[in-house]
């Protein structure tokens, strides 16, 4: 960790839950993102010479003896915690703790739910001093360096005035250019990069990584949360990312890496720019991305492939025609058939990303999703119990139907997208609940798939020694479909 300094801010990424449960999360297992945005914010706060640590709980889960000691040693003035809805309550918690220990230190909370909540935050919990809505990096420079008259002059916070007021100063109006900013300071996430993982089967080599190389998503589905980059979208240009691979790999030995991005092709220009890149100065690396089937087409798609591109992600959401048509953008799944197929005859893996119990959604709705999804020639899918988070167009939807899209148990806590808090107006919870067992009870049983899981053992390793280290756990969640 860095030395004492004049300014100096503490970042925390909070569990999310008891650290006693972490050995038993399905999720930790499978998937241990580094958590990007605050390594981001810390490498441009470090070049603005003001000292930053991280203490990532979600992969170091006994950390409040470390925050504590860190607090009494080092004095930080701040300590900021980035939070997703289902870590929001944690995050308070060890807030509370750091104040107990230091009453002078200043709380700072942003990520994704405070951006969606905003002034909510300060007037519900008065353990916090500010929130940062969307992203960091200037806002909270301009915040820790004083470079203000007063809080009104700082864009993008949220802020008690002294009569008890809370306040929200505006968006910020410029944005930062992706390409000025320094690589994320991942030598101060601990162990990285053996601490952190990616998903089971979704990599051929280790060590690997996770990377972003744009911010935001020009499209506006129903489930989706806007709240920290809003409509924009901005990207690093090919040099930019050619070099941070480059980085990556000579620095800490990376050779896979899968792009965080919501839209990785959705500049086509800049992927064939990278991919002849590539090409011309190769890294010995492969890469993951995510992208929109309307922006793949052959020709892209064959670039991809000779640059190392080893799978990508697409997100299907579900495979009914009239449901899918109600909360996405573009809804054509001949069109999604075609692409998938062109994809694997360009020879990268496919992995369909779909979620079950959207409003609307019924016992025919998930029937004809798994049939549509089990006649596609994808090589994964990852299915997720949809969630209506704050800041997304839906959970206003729902919020304010009175019930008659379905039933909501906001408990922010179990937000993971591994519960069913929502239930649409048609279905039971048990109901659902035993129609998501058998969507992939039925996938495990087909003989192609099977074979698909069986060729990993060459393909990908290091996930199978995951794997088979990790089976116990992996069984008891297909026992209990819950957090031990």
């Amino acid at each position: 960790m860095s030395t004492p300094q004049q300014k100096k801010v503490l970042f925390v990424h909070p569990l999310g839950y008891s650290a006693k449960k972490a050995a038993g999360d399905i999720s930790r297992m499978a998937n241990i993102m580094p958590p990007l945005g605050l390594a981001s914010i810390a490498a441009y706060l470090e070049k603005h010479d003001i000292g930053c640590d991280i203490i990532d709980c979600f992969a170091h889960p006994e950390s409040d003896r470390l925050i504590t000691d860190y607090l009494r040693t080092h004095k930080p003035a701040s300590i900021a915690f980035s939070c997703t809805t289902s870590s929001f309550f944690d995050g308070v918690r060890i807030a509370r703790l750091a104040k107990r220990t230091d009453p002078a230190v200043t709380i700072i909370f942003g990520g994704v739910h405070v951006s969606a909540v905003k002034e909510e935050a300060l007037r519900n919990y008065e353990i916090i001093d500010f929130v940062i809505v969307g992203e960091g990096e200037e806002t909270l420079r301009q915040l820790l360096c004083g470079d203000y008259h007063s809080y009104a002059e700082v864009e993008s916070l949220v802020y008690r005035r002294a009569d008890g007021s809370v306040v929200f100063t505006g968006h910020r109006k410029k944005l930062v250019d992706l390409d000025t900013l320094p690589f994320p300071a991942y030598e101060k996430l601990t162990g990285y990069p053996q601490a952190y993982t990616l998903p089971i089967f979704n990599y051929p080599r280790a060590p690997n990584a996770s990377c972003i190389s744009s911010r935001g998503c020009p499209y506006s589905c129903s489930y989706c949360d806007r709240s920290v980059f809003r409509r924009s979208f901005r990207y690093n240009s090919a040099e930019y990312l050619h070099e941070h691979l480059r980085y990556l790999h000579h620095r800490f030995g990376i050779r896979h890496i899968n792009f965080y991005d919501d839209q990785f092709t959705f500049n086509r220009q800049r992927v064939a720019d990278f991919a002849a890149l590539m090409a011309r100065e190769p890294l010995n690396m492969t890469f993951n991305c995510a992208a929109r089937a309307e922006h793949l087409d052959a020709e892209l798609l064959d670039l991809m492939k000779g640059a190392g591109c080893w799978m990508i992600s697409l997100g299907i959401e579900t495979g009914d025609p009239d449901l899918l048509a109600r909360h996405r953008q573009n809804p054509d799944l001949e069109m999604m058939r075609h692409k998938i197929e062109c994809i694997k005859k360009a020879g990268i893996r496919v992995k369909g990303l779909l979620m079950m119990g959207l409003p609307g959604e019924t016992e025919h709705s998930i029937r004809t999703s798994q049939k549509y999804v089990y006649s596609l020639p994808i090589d994964d899918f990852n299915l997720a119990k949809f969630t209506p988070f704050p800041g997304s167009p839906v959970y206003t939807s729902i919020k304010t139907s009175d019930g008659d899209l379905g039933t909501f148990d906001e408990d922010w806590e179990k937000m993971d997208c591994m519960q069913f808090l929502f239930i649409p107006r048609a279905l039971e919870k048990d109901q659902l609940e035993q129609l998501f067992i058998d969507f992939y009870k039925q996938h495990f049983k087909r003989p192609r798939v099977l074979w698909g899981y069986i060729s990993m053992i060459w393909k990908s390793p290091d996930s199978w020694l995951r794997f088979v280290r990790n089976l116990p756990g992996f069984l008891n969640f297909m026992r209990t479909n819950k957090r031990m």
